[in-house]
């Protein structure tokens, strides 16, 4: 099993932006000493008054302090986006990163965030699609001819190749059953994320493995991203990520992604999230691992909200329950 760590970007208005990126670069270092194998990102635009760094400059920035980690988008919001622009930045991190580079892609769902490039909502799977089989054209062939519904490339070529034979792997994450079987047919790995509950992802898994067998293909590995917060006491780790959690599903909600929040935060976190201490985050981790056979947890253990020192602590923690 691997440990990732998923980097906070996102930050209150009014917070100092700028104080907040030296603390990303303490906790890369925290990660990395703890034995952490990757490092990852999220992606959105246009998230005032949340403030937000943007993606590849900051993991451009980054990724020297990762030291051989593996890095990538969690996720890249791929269809308002045009794939050669895309691939070449793709192609750059990769060298940066001395092939250390997974691209993780999603459809995306804020429309003012697709109102804003001009793409209709309603074309977001034809032109992942055919933005994925462009890519890899573009990272594996010297040049290129390719006339499809929604992008053109003229005999040409990248202007560097990924260090990767191929290109980096592209993870693609999912959250219902077609987009899960689309994860299978193209992707090296379905990127889950655990946002409605581990009871929902089981039959998801089913139909992945499913597909994955009807296609006949062998993924990568199997990811799943958690928000986590280990304490040093069971009893008082709720309360403290409670405030920086909320906080954060609250802005989802507002943004439009569907959840529910009724009831209490541990009826709310239960299943959804791993908190506690030591013993009991690993007890949930062996769970997981047990239910869906994932193998790469990536873990946010910072938001909005959360002091630095618990976010260090819990990133510690969570190395020794995976050294062990």
């Amino acid at each position: 099993m691997k440990v990732g760590l998923f980097i906070n970007t996102q930050f209150p208005e009014g917070d100092d932006v700028g104080q907040r990126v030296p603390e990303m670069v303490e906790q890369i270092g925290a990660a990395r000493d703890a034995g952490f194998a990757s490092l990852w990102f999220p992606h959105h635009w246009l998230t005032h008054p949340m403030q937000m760094l943007q993606l590849t400059p900051l993991m451009g920035y980054l990724a020297a302090h990762a030291q051989g980690m593996t890095i990538g988008p969690n996720i890249l919001i791929l269809p308002p986006l045009n794939p050669m622009h895309v691939a070449e930045e793709a192609a750059t991190l990769d060298v940066l990163t001395g092939g250390n580079y997974i691209l993780g892609v999603g459809l995306g769902y804020r429309e003012p965030e697709f109102d804003a490039f001009g793409v209709p909502l309603s074309e977001r799977a034809p032109r992942f699609n055919e933005a994925i089989g462009l890519m890899r054209r573009l990272w594996s062939e010297d040049r290129v001819d390719h006339q499809g519904r929604f992008y053109t490339v003229k005999d040409a070529g990248l202007s560097v190749k990924p260090l990767r034979p191929g290109g980096p792997p592209i993870y693609v994450a999912a959250q219902a059953e077609v987009p899960v079987k689309r994860a299978a047919r193209i992707g090296d790995a379905w990127l889950i994320v655990n946002i409605r509950g581990i009871a929902n992802l089981v039959p998801m898994m089913q139909t992945y493995r499913a597909a994955l067998k009807e296609y006949g293909r062998i993924p990568l590995e199997y990811p799943i991203t958690v928000e986590c917060y280990v304490g040093e006491r069971h009893a008082t780790a709720h309360e403290e990520c409670r405030g920086p959690l909320q906080f954060k599903y609250n802005a989802y909600a507002a943004w439009g992604m569907e959840h529910s929040s009724s009831g209490s935060f541990e009826d709310f976190a239960r299943d959804r999230f791993i908190i506690g201490d030591k013993a009991s985050v690993k007890e949930e981790i062996a769970r997981y691992r047990e239910m869906l056979g994932v193998d790469h947890f990536i873990m946010r253990c910072q938001w909005p909200g959360l002091p630095q020192e618990r976010a260090l602590g819990s990133i510690r923690r969570l190395g020794e329950i995976f050294a062990a």
